[in-house]
């Protein structure tokens, strides 16, 4: 009953997360709507606009005709009579020379409306959806809910397994009350080391599932704050002032043409100095209010029973997290200093493209009275560059400013994220150094590696996984095994992990060391690009690689296939030899673990792909390497992002999975034995296993 009222309520808890980010994820749509809709309205009124001008260039350009005619019929009426001194006769050919300037000026006026002012519409039309269409926005805001989400079940899963162990060795406690035997004392004994590693566990996963949660309301923050805004102001990014250039060369001409309509052209002018784009992004911000408000902070929603709401660091987590802190301050200050570059590099961007879409002169040149429209454009248009050329160098600092912007609000997410985990270490880092933590006995364990009966002496850098399995029964290979845990523990937010070169002597050591069947990690301080290096050398080294050379094609075959790319990936390497899967499943599962640290380590997962995919997966000794070289790549890259889809889960293929909170303390093998066999426990054809942690 316990146990459903347990599950009961962890549910209650999914649907309570999994509700909020659905809502988050809704509000994002919602926005892209809203954003979609104000595109559609923008380029209606860009459309209405021009076909206004048009329209009115064709009536202005009749009404300047018919002007003319007027002129043109009395003119010549009166130069059949005699000219006359009066009064009336004077007003009546000024009247006529009113007329004909006023045909002038509604001619010009006609052929601004019908071409001058029409082309710069169309052309701000075509790069303001071009650059909304470009903006993503959803992207800055998934990525943390998607690791947020993933970090709150695993602390889930490792508090429930803490819950269940500690469960169990309570039983134990209070059999031993009724019965004490030393087959108890061994059971509890064991229970209690289960017990402790597994609450470590729990320790990493909580410190982690906290780390993601004040990351991902930072970048909520953010977003919902200061992003929204950066976007809306890129999607608008010349747009008010394209119309508002246009509006003021058509009330120049008005002007010119017409000043006795002085009141309504006031009118109009006060409309067109109204054209602010920061007033218009607050006003579509403040009409969708409901949409793009800052939701709801994520609460801390621990497991039932756990009462610890910050990071810990208790047992062996202090050195990690005082690492982990000095990194990410170091990482924050780079960080905050590209963001500044990239801030003021988007600032000349956006002058830049302002300055680019201003390029066109629509300020009439009026002449002293007889000059010809033709001719003075004639004479404007050739001191210009060609429209092509303009075109081209448009669009070529458009995509600068959209670089620009990128890299600005990519940075200034990171810079947010980085700096709520910085502040949470150095509470987190300043307690502990306050109040150390105490080990007990119970936390001195230890692990001392034998071997006895049979070693590998054979170059284990060089097999076949399915020879190396067969000749020594481990599912994952040592080296694979030790320097992935190694990592695990001390090196997943070390920068540029698997980029940086070791040390070729120690590389060469620890290989060696390797070989003679000894764990050289286990008892010296070694340099982490040094073990990252071994790794690296051991799937290089191999006699065939990874990946059998026969499916290669078969595999970039599958990648290419956009709709159901990862199923028949799935279905290619299913097929290999079970012992070849489960070090795949392992070793990738891994590297998507480090990938999601990629905020410090710089190791995002397109540059664990090359550092890996060349020695994972090769193509035929006839085919271009330069060629392929890119295809394989990016296909390791979408193993790493989508492993769980593309090799079998545990039920279907039987092995070791890889465990994202490790300890230094190696699995149980075997169960507790009867009398009398205490002596034949874990870890036969490898030696007995013993390590001491302080």
């Amino acid at each position: 009953m316990s146990s459903h009222v347990k599950l009961r309520k962890d549910r209650v808890g999914v649907v309570t997360y999994d509700t909020q980010i659905k809502e988050v994820r809704s509000q994002l749509v919602d926005q892209l709507k809203v954003l979609d809709l104000q595109l559609e309205h923008k380029s209606q009124q860009m459309q209405d606009l021009s076909e206004y001008l048009r329209r009115r260039g064709e009536i202005e350009g009749d009404y300047a005709r018919s002007l003319e005619r007027l002129a043109e019929k009395f003119t010549s009426k009166i130069k059949r009579k005699e000219p006359s001194g009066q009064s009336v006769a004077q007003v009546w050919r000024s009247l006529l020379a009113q007329t004909r300037q006023e045909a002038r000026d509604h001619s010009g006026l006609s052929e601004s409306c019908s071409n001058l002012l029409i082309q710069p519409l169309a052309n701000c039309l075509e790069y303001t959806q071009r650059l909304s269409r470009k903006v993503q926005h959803r992207l800055l805001v998934c990525t943390c809910l998607d690791y947020l989400e993933e970090a709150w079940r695993t602390y889930l899963q490792y508090y429930s397994d803490f819950m269940l162990a500690d469960g169990k060795l309570r039983d134990a406690e209070k059999q031993e009350e009724k019965q004490k035997t030393k087959k108890m004392e061994r059971l509890i004994e064991k229970r209690q080391g289960k017990v402790q590693e597994i609450q470590v566990k729990c320790s990493k996963a909580r410190n982690e599932y906290l780390l993601n949660l004040a990351a991902a309301n930072a970048s909520m923050n953010k977003y919902y704050l200061q992003d929204i805004s950066t976007l809306i102001d890129c999607a608008d990014t010349g747009y008010h002032q394209t119309v508002g250039r246009v509006m003021r060369s058509y009330l120049s001409r008005w002007n010119h043409a017409q000043k006795n309509q002085s009141t309504g052209l006031q009118q109009i002018q006060g409309t067109v100095s109204g054209l602010v784009q920061n007033m218009d992004r607050d006003n579509l911000l403040e009409t969708h209010n409901n949409t793009f408000c800052l939701p709801l902070r994520f609460q801390y929603q621990p497991h039932d029973g756990d009462q610890v709401c910050e990071v810990s660091t208790e047992h062996e987590l202090s050195t990690e997290l005082e690492t982990r802190f000095k990194q990410i301050q170091n990482r924050l200050t780079t960080v905050c200093q590209e963001t500044e570059e990239a801030g003021k590099g988007l600032m000349v961007g956006h002058s830049s493209l302002l300055e680019i879409v201003s390029d066109d002169d629509l300020e009439p040149r009026v002449g002293g009275g007889t000059g010809c429209p033709q001719e003075e454009g004639a004479e404007n248009q050739a001191s210009k560059p060609s429209a092509a050329r303009r075109r081209a160098n448009q669009q070529e600092i458009e995509q600068l400013y959209l670089t620009k912007v990128k890299e600005y609000l990519l940075g200034s997410s990171l810079a947010s994220k980085l700096q709520a985990k910085h502040d949470l270490l150095k509470v987190a880092v300043e307690k502990g150094t306050r109040h150390p933590s105490i080990h007990t006995s119970n936390n001195q364990l230890f692990i001392i590696m034998t071997h006895h009966g049979c070693c590998f002496n054979t170059r284990i850098c060089q097999k076949h996984i399915n020879v190396f399995f067969k000749a020594s029964g481990q599912e994952i290979p040592e080296v694979v095994e030790s320097c992935i845990r190694f990592i695990n523990l001390k090196g997943l937010h070390h920068e540029g992990i698997f980029r940086v070169p070791g040390l070729q002597a120690e590389i060469i050591s620890l290989r060696d060391a390797f070989e003679r069947g000894e764990d050289p990690l286990t008892d010296q301080p070694v340099d982490m690009d040094s073990v990252a290096g071994v790794l690296k050398l051991y799937f290089r080294t191999l006699k065939n690689p990874l990946f059998p050379l026969e499916s290669t094609s078969q595999l970039l075959e599958a990648f290419r296939n956009e709709t159901e790319g990862v199923a028949h990936l799935k279905l290619v390497i299913s097929a290999y030899p079970a012992p070849l899967v489960v070090v795949m499943r392992y070793l990738f599962a891994f590297l998507n673990h480090l990938s999601q640290y990629s905020d410090e380590n710089m190791m995002q997962p397109y540059n664990l792909a090359v550092c890996f995919g060349p020695s994972l997966l090769r193509g035929a000794p006839d085919e271009d390497v330069v060629t392929l070289q890119p295809q394989i790549n990016a296909l390791v890259k979408s193993i790493i992002l989508q492993h769980e889809g593309v090799f079998p889960s545990q039920a279907e293929v039987q092995g070791p999975v890889y465990e994202k909170c490790m300890t230094l303390e190696q699995d149980d093998c075997e169960p507790i034995l009867e009398d009398g066999d205490g002596d034949a426990e874990c870890l036969q054809g490898k030696g007995d296993l013993i390590l001491q942690v302080f």
